[in-house]
């Protein structure tokens, strides 16, 4: 291409100012300089782009037109300036962050929204994964950041607690558990257990008890659904269950082996690839809202 943007910035100059002397001493330029570079771009458009006759500097027809679209071009142009001084700033292009579905997504998005009010132009991806699958997107991505509720600790690892999380063991209110006490583990596994799918696929949840008949579905949401139809038992996050719950909708089960339990997720990332500036931020930021 043989456009100029220099030449169209000082024609754009020129039509702001009002004259060719007003518009060289904004841009720090002899007012030859000026006309010069107005002569060039005219050449290379090969249009009149100024009416030089009138008191005051006009634009042509054609020149109106072509720098109303040269101006598209020109703020287009600024717009990847900045963009390339904040890289240079240190700010990534681009930053992944794998999170287990298990945890509130709420304070993430919240940080999101947060890192994107701060004007950080990475960017950002977040995937949504399960159980193993969590660290196994992780490596095989060569992802930034996961949030991480069990995964295989590694050296090059660095990580950092976020608020515990408890998970109690639910049924709806009118499944026959509901009205057991002191159920024992071959109780249970007589009845259906519902569970998350891992998203490695290589294997299933810890916490599972063996039950003959299991459903596997892809997420909280669906998995709450199904226990609310009756469909089995399962563990659900009590910050999605707390409102069925005091409903009594869903009932906790007296397992006699414990019907609650607590984990502490993980912030992590390589300790051998430092973050920049958007993880860095979101770091804070997920941090400080999991907590408020």
């Amino acid at each position: 291409m043989t456009l100029d943007l220099e030449s169209l910035a000082t024609l754009e100059a020129v039509v702001s100012e009002g004259g060719i002397a007003k518009a060289a001493a904004r841009l720090h330029k002899v007012p030859s300089a000026v006309s010069y570079q107005i002569a060039k771009l005219e050449r290379q458009l090969g249009a009149t782009l100024l009416n030089r006759e009138a008191y005051r500097v006009k634009l042509t027809p054609v020149g109106e037109i072509l720098l109303s679209e040269g101006q598209n071009l020109l703020a287009r142009a600024r717009e990847l300036e900045a963009l390339s001084r904040q890289f240079r700033e240190g700010w990534e292009a681009r930053l992944q962050l794998i999170v287990d579905g298990i945890v509130p997504l709420d304070s993430i998005l919240s940080a999101l929204k947060d890192l994107a009010a701060q004007g950080a132009p990475t960017r950002v991806q977040v995937k949504v994964e399960f159980l193993r699958g969590v660290q196994h997107r992780f490596e095989k991505d060569d992802a930034d950041l996961m949030i991480v509720k069990d995964y295989k600790d590694r050296p090059q690892f660095a990580k950092e607690p976020l608020p515990e999380i408890e998970c109690i063991l639910c049924v709806a209110a009118g499944h026959p558990l509901a009205k057991r006490r002191n159920v024992s583990l071959r109780e249970l596994q007589q009845h259906t257990e519902v569970s998350v799918q891992d998203s490695s696929e290589s294997g299933a949840d810890a916490h599972m008890f063996g039950s003959e008949r299991v459903f596997l579905l892809d997420g909280f949401h669906a998995k709450k659904q199904a226990l609310m139809m009756g469909l089995g038992y399962g563990w659900m996050p009590s910050y999605i269950v707390g409102r069925e719950m005091k409903e009594k909708r869903l009932v906790e089960v007296k397992y006699n082996g414990g019907s609650r339990y607590r984990f502490t997720p993980q912030l992590v990332h390589h300790r051998d690839r430092p973050l920049g500036r958007a993880g860095t931020r979101l770091t804070e930021l997920i941090r400080a809202h999991a907590r408020a």
